[in-house]
């Protein structure tokens, strides 16, 4: 990726501000899962989000000092759509946390910062659990938002 690339998705990973992971493994691990994902994936729909899974996977573990793999270098016509998708997924799911928290009063709204799949109740729960927000109240919340918010999947 070209330097000013570079830059722009350093920062926009720090504005993430996601957690390290622990043990470094995990890093592997999730973007072994990842692959195998963007295999079994059929229609180009598919593919493209299952890719910018894999892309996600690699930049993250590289800005978190623990990098599994280098994305191929970035050539625009194959890959300007991939980094766009994975850019609006990965912020519009941030941002989706982040409101329903506020929305709950959550006292420490602020630390909320995930980018889990918010379609699924069960990770909603998760995240209310790691931020100490009532899971029913936040799982209310979050099915409410998502029949406005635009996610990706």
């Amino acid at each position: 990726m070209r330097p000013i690339g570079d830059t722009l998705l350093k920062r926009w990973h720090a504005m993430l501000g996601l957690p390290r992971q622990s043990p470094p493994s995990w890093y592997r691990d999730r973007l072994r899962e990842e692959l195998r994902e963007r295999r079994l994936a059929k229609t180009p729909w598919q593919k493209l989000s299952e890719t910018s899974d894999v892309f996600f996977s690699s930049i993250r573990a590289q800005y978190d000092g623990f990098p599994v793999r280098k994305l191929p270098p970035f050539v625009a016509s194959r890959h300007v759509l991939v980094y766009a998708y994975m850019l609006a997924k990965f912020t519009l799911r941030w941002k989706f946390y982040r409101t329903a928290a506020v929305i709950c009063n959550a006292p420490h709204y602020d630390l909320v910062r995930e980018v889990v799949n918010p379609n699924k109740d069960q990770k909603i729960e998760e995240v209310a659990s790691r931020h100490q927000i009532d899971a029913v109240e936040f799982k209310k919340v979050g099915r409410q938002l998502r029949q406005v918010w635009p996610l990706l999947p």
